[in-house]
């Protein structure tokens, strides 16, 4: 937590963005990245000579067809700071983004680069939730953990040690938001509340009416089944 109050003390306010169509970020995760467009070459080799932000924001709807131009964003975003990188000889990058906090893109900015820009605002978590629900939440947490991850698993303890440690729930929330195969379109919701206990209740809600990726603790039995979803994720391309 120090570590990133003094990384966002160095915050200019002028973002980087890196807009994906299916990768919601939060703060205090760690998503792995693969860079391989020339503007996100560029975008991270500029974040690297300097401060090592990059803010991830969600596509909208309907970006298929200006992906090469600059489609629409959700403005609530989630600004990262590299924390590892691997330099392929090729000039792509693998990276390691921990997510700081929550922005919101207030506008674009007119930029030489090829990648895109724009000033942005720090967002504040509001609350916390009362002790009834922080309580609340977490009992119910850990019973979807039984419909949503495959018992005896390393995965499943995690999250059984995060529920019971002093993590605030805000956060408690973003882990689990970001780490369960939810639909994206739930994930940037979660990150647009700033509301500890309405983003708790929203994904207890969330839970309860998506269907996980992995529905029971048996193997799948039918062919189409999906395979069980994997922590942390894999690398995602831009």
């Amino acid at each position: 937590m120090d570590d990133d109050r003094t990384a966002l003390s160095q915050f200019s306010g002028t973002a980087r963005l890196f807009p994906l169509p299916s990768v919601v970020l939060y703060p205090q995760v760690v998503q792995p990245l693969h860079i391989f467009e020339p503007r996100y070459r560029q975008m991270t080799a500029d974040a690297l000579a300097g401060d090592r932000f990059l803010t991830m924001c969600l596509l909208q709807a309907g970006w298929q067809s200006h992906y090469q131009g600059k489609p629409p964003v959700h403005s609530v975003a989630c600004l990262g700071r590299i924390v590892s990188e691997q330099r392929l000889p090729d000039g792509r990058f693998n990276l390691l983004l921990r997510g700081l906090c929550r922005v919101q893109i207030i506008e674009e900015l007119v930029s030489p680069t090829l990648y895109r820009t724009a000033r942005v605002e720090v967002l504040a978590d509001r609350g916390p939730a009362t002790i009834k629900t922080d309580a609340q939440v977490r009992e119910e947490l850990a019973v979807h953990l039984k419909r949503w991850v495959p018992t005896h698993t390393e995965l499943r303890s995690q999250f059984r040690k995060l529920l019971k440690s002093d993590l605030p729930l805000g956060a408690v929330c973003d882990v689990f938001a970001f780490a369960l195969p939810l639909r994206v379109e739930a994930k940037q919701r979660l990150l647009e509340e700033l509301d500890v206990e309405q983003r708790a209740l929203q994904l207890v809600a969330f839970l309860d009416a998506e269907s996980p990726v992995v529905e029971t603790d048996a193997p799948a039995a039918e062919p189409n089944d999906a395979p069980p979803f994997k922590f942390p994720p894999s690398f995602s391309d831009n």
